[in-house]
């Protein structure tokens, strides 16, 4: 199985009255990562424009192209150029689609890095996925509901569609997909 690309998020908390200051320290990491083999991309996340907590997200092709960034001397030089303005409360890795959920009430990013798709890309890739497995499901299970109420057959479809969606035809479409996503 190929190497899965890792998501990392990183919660900062920065005084406000120092925002300009760390905002330019973000934009100098960001351009020390595009710089990093495996490097796919990153922005910076503020629940709000006077909240203290900054949280950049960050993206590399596998786990190796992430340690050699976090073990490198412009990583530990960047961080402690930001010490007394920055201050590091959270970090967590992710690989699978869990950050879709986490949204905050507004969102500023500062000089993003890649983009994701186009929303037609992602609803293609959505749709290759979700149709087979939606017409599979309602073929197998047919026999079985067929004289149950539309509300529960669609029910029972969706509980067992959901999971085989998330945790393997998503990843493998994705995978497969990247190329034409990502173009």
């Amino acid at each position: 199985m190929a190497p899965e690309p890792i998501t990392v998020s990183v919660t900062r908390r920065v005084d406000p009255e120092r925002a300009k200051e760390v905002a330019a320290w973000a934009r100098a990491g960001q351009d020390l990562l595009s710089a990093s083999p495996g490097y796919l991309g990153s922005g910076w996340v503020r629940p709000d424009p006077t909240s203290p907590e900054w949280h950049m997200l960050f993206r590399f092709a596998d786990a190796a192209s992430l340690a050699r960034w976090q073990e490198s001397p412009e990583r530990a030089w960047w961080v402690a150029s930001a010490l007394g303005m920055v201050e590091h409360d959270a970090e967590e890795h992710r690989t699978g689609i869990e950050g879709w959920f986490d949204t905050p009430s507004t969102v500023e990013v500062i000089n993003s890095g890649a983009s994701a798709p186009p929303r037609w890309k992602q609803m293609v890739s959505i749709f290759v996925a979700f149709f087979p497995l939606s017409l599979l499901a309602n073929w197998a299970l047919g026999p079985l509901t067929h004289d149950w109420s539309l509300v529960f057959r669609v029910l029972i479809t969706v509980v067992l569609v959901t999971p085989v969606m998330t945790y393997l035809a998503m990843p493998l479409v994705t995978r497969a997909l990247r190329p034409w996503l990502t173009r």
